[in-house]
């Protein structure tokens, strides 16, 4: 079962060891780190003995659950509550941990994503729209390109696929291209608005469109409409948090990437594989 509705998991997390086993019915290959055997059974709610060698191991240790000690039953509903964006103030009451525990379960299931991302990069490529927004709190000064005490967060969207964000030191040529190399495969077409920092990827290899925001927004096939409609996705989205750290700011930016990418898809159980996944791989 890839998912899990309300009443399934509070049927799975009223019991510590059926919640454990819940767990274990997901790792991809449970085997004896001692002989590599793939015989065992349940000891406890964390800990499986080998059949071969009888050696004691806890199959949870090299995943992101161990990050902290926390009963699987609280974790599986502590995902959950994520899952559907709840607060980790609302969390906390839920789950009837302390508001620092629920912050640092759901910071950790944030790395657990951002950790997935990474190693799942994909180079994106066809009809490609590029563009860069500005995240912050409201400052005085300037405003837009420029405005250097705002994080600069560059996105490039695949039409009819998905998104991938990076957080970028500023919007020069330069760093705008080189980060385009990295993502988008040499000869796709991609559109862009008019700012000069967009201007040399003509010559990395793509076939470059603009459009002048100044006058219109979309020319036939010219627009951005697509990258423009994730900002405000991630924008509504990152507003009620009332600020983010600069430390922690990529963790949610990858997090709105992460559910812009998956939305109608069912999120459950891809946040518990992401979770039983090995955090150094």
């Amino acid at each position: 079962m890839g998912g899990m509705n309300l009443i399934g998991l509070v049927k799975v997390a009223s019991d510590e060891r059926r919640s454990f086993e819940f767990l274990l019915e997901r790792i991809a290959i449970l085997r004896c780190p001692s002989c590599g055997c793939g015989e065992v059974y349940v000891m406890s709610r964390v800990r499986l003995r080998c059949v071969a060698c009888r050696k004691d191991f806890r199959p949870l240790n090299d995943t992101w659950f161990s990050e902290m000690k926390i009963p699987c039953s609280k974790w599986l509903v502590l995902v959950k509550l994520f899952e559907l964006s709840t607060s980790a103030r609302k969390a906390a009451e839920e789950v009837k941990v302390s508001y620092k525990t629920a912050l640092k379960a759901f910071s950790i299931i944030r790395r657990a994503i951002a950790h997935e991302l990474a190693r799942g990069d994909e180079i994106l490529r066809g009809e490609i729209e590029a563009d860069e927004s500005y995240f912050g709190g409201r400052r005085k000064g300037k405003r837009g390109r420029g405005s250097g005490s705002k994080m600069i967060v560059f996105g490039i969207l695949e039409r009819d696929n998905r998104v991938s964000v990076s957080i970028l030191k500023d919007v020069s040529a330069e760093t705008l291209s080189g980060e385009t190399v990295k993502k988008v495969r040499r000869g796709s077409i991609v559109y862009t608005d008019r700012w000069r920092g967009y201007s040399s990827l003509m010559f990395c290899g793509y076939k470059h469109l603009s459009v002048d925001h100044e006058y219109k927004f979309k020319s036939g096939k010219v627009y951005i409409n697509g990258i423009e409609g994730f900002w405000s996705f991630a924008k509504e989205r990152l507003i009620k948090y009332h600020g983010i750290s600069r430390e922690k700011f990529l963790y949610y930016i990858k997090e709105m990437e992460w559910r812009y990418n998956n939305r109608g898809k069912e999120l459950y159980g891809l946040l518990i594989n992401y979770m039983l996944g090995a955090k150094n791989t």
